[in-house]
């Protein structure tokens, strides 16, 4: 089983603190949405266990062993990470960066039949085989965010972490991105991502950490962590947080409910 323990974890930039004794577990299966104002620290954190950001205080281990102590390959091939935007000079095609996701299996130049079989298949199911032939650079964000994602479908890895998956997304692909994210976690992944939209979080995740000003403000099943009262004190906004469908609790801004 797939496992992160973070004991006292912290991290500063100069003399700003943005994470200050975070200790929380993580393990697999299931998806865990991280949530809180800007400048609470999540970027951060996912950072940290993605093995990005070494100058951490504390201890953060990843199945028993710290994450600075493990090889890039070794980590690569269990933990894929989903950044908020990938940035690339050179006139990749869409589903040459889908294949960069193949790289921890590679030993050589050349890709395998298993490579093309499992780009095949992230791209299926990213919604982005129409666009596999064009050039990276000059496709709107939304359809970047959807080919990051397929590169770390790619990489076949029991944990994903992902910052702000459906940042640029319509609508209907944030929808489908989080169903698949359910399915995978369902199936047995350890699922863990950043997100702004409350609603979402509610109605897929089967756990929120909430963070505020580098700290563990809340953690736990949506209905415990979303109340008005925990929202009104982090994100300092007044809302009402009603019974939703499956028993998943929804969110009204401004104390809209009141009013209708």
């Amino acid at each position: 089983m797939s496992a992160f323990s973070l004991s006292n974890v912290g991290m500063s930039y100069g003399r700003s603190e943005v994470l200050s004794d975070i200790s929380i577990e993580f393990s697999a299966p299931g998806l865990t949405a991280i949530i809180g104002p800007n400048g609470a620290g999540k970027s951060t954190l996912l950072s940290v266990m993605a093995g990005l950001l070494t100058g951490y205080r504390g201890q953060c281990l990843f199945n028993g062993r710290e994450v600075r102590s493990w090889s890039r390959k070794s980590f690569t091939r269990l933990v894929s990470f989903v950044p908020q935007r990938l940035r690339l000079e050179f006139p990749f095609t869409a589903e040459q960066v889908v294949m960069m996701g193949r790289s921890p299996y590679c030993d050589g130049l050349f890709e395998a039949p298993d490579d093309h079989v499992e780009v095949e298949k992230a791209m299926m199911m990213t919604d982005t085989l129409e666009f596999r032939s064009r050039d990276f650079r000059f496709l709107s964000g939304g359809e970047r965010q959807r080919v990051i994602l397929a590169a770390a479908l790619a990489q076949t890895t029991p944990v994903l972490l992902l910052d702000e998956p459906t940042t640029f997304l319509d609508l209907r692909h944030q929808v489908s991105i989080y169903a698949l994210l359910r399915q995978l976690a369902s199936a047995g992944r350890l699922v863990i991502t950043v997100t702004h939209d409350l609603n979402l979080a509610a109605a897929y995740a089967d756990r929120v950490i909430m963070l505020r000003k580098g700290r563990l403000a809340a953690a736990g099943p949506p209905s415990e962590v979303l109340s008005s009262e925990r929202i009104r004190s982090v994100f300092e906004v007044e809302a009402d947080v009603l019974p939703g469908p499956h028993g998943k609790p929804w969110i009204l801004y401004g104390g809209e409910s009141r009013h209708t």
